[in-house]
């Protein structure tokens, strides 16, 4: 289904959110490079993995935050033990991994000449050692995965002790103005407006039908702390359209 709709994908999340989805990954990548410049770590080298990664937003968003400010060539980092961020706190970012099952939507990383390597996986199962990654970010894929608790395990897993896990996903809703939106508008227009851009009206009906489906943040949440992950903050935006929920896994684990 996701290979179908591959090529259009990025224009019609942007479209069909009002280009807040942007603003979501940004707010997202903000917090995250103050919440680890806020923590004491050995190094300020990221290894970064994309999970459900798609097309590499995320990833891209990530990078152009996190190494804002350069004003140099990269071989700066190595030099003094400075970074590629001109700040006191700055962050250099190892060429990222994008993961996700579609290889359609894997294919459209290249284009975008992002500094990663797209790799197809399962996240229930992926081809990684344990500790392998700083940071982990996941935009809209939890909900899609089988078993969001196994892909939760398999996150803590190959994350590094003291590391972060990025959720940004649309929740089942639970008030009024969620309800409102996801069960009266959302299946009027946006299946209408996935069928006119895409040609594929099934795959639009299916991402209503799935935030339907899928948990409510504080069920996630609390899932999420059965896994070991600590929760260190849920962003609500827009009204509870989506959510952002930071996860750490403990220095000690």
């Amino acid at each position: 289904m996701f290979d179908g709709i591959a090529s259009r994908y990025d224009f019609l999340n942007h479209f069909l959110s009002c280009y807040q989805d942007v603003l979501w990954r940004r707010y997202c990548c903000k917090r995250l490079k103050k919440m680890m410049g806020e923590s004491p770590r050995g190094s300020n080298t990221v290894r970064l993995l994309d999970l459900c990664g798609g097309t590499g937003d995320f990833a891209d968003t990530f990078r152009k935050i996190f190494e804002s400010g350069c004003k140099c060539a990269c071989k700066c980092a190595s030099q003094n033990g400075a970074s590629r961020d001109g700040a006191a706190r700055g962050f250099v970012v190892d060429p990222a991994v994008i993961g996700d099952f579609s290889y359609g939507m894997l294919a459209e990383v290249k284009p975008k000449k992002i500094d990663a390597h797209a790799v197809q996986l399962d996240a229930m199962k992926m081809p990684f050692a344990e500790r392998q990654f700083d940071v982990i970010l996941n935009g809209f894929g939890m909900r899609n995965v089988p078993d969001a608790r196994g892909a939760l395990l398999e996150s803590y897993r190959v994350l590094d002790a003291g590391g972060y896990l990025c959720v940004l996903e649309f929740f089942s809703p639970r008030n009024l103005f969620n309800k409102f939106f996801y069960k009266v508008l959302a299946p009027l227009f946006i299946p209408v407006m996935g069928a006119f851009f895409s040609g594929k009206r099934d795959a639009y009906e299916y991402l209503v039908n799935s935030i339907i489906r899928f948990l409510p943040v504080d069920q996630f949440c609390k899932m999420a702390e059965e896994c070991g992950f600590e929760v260190n903050q849920v962003k609500m935006f827009d009204g509870g359209i989506s959510f952002g929920v930071f996860l750490h896994k403990p220095g000690n684990a």
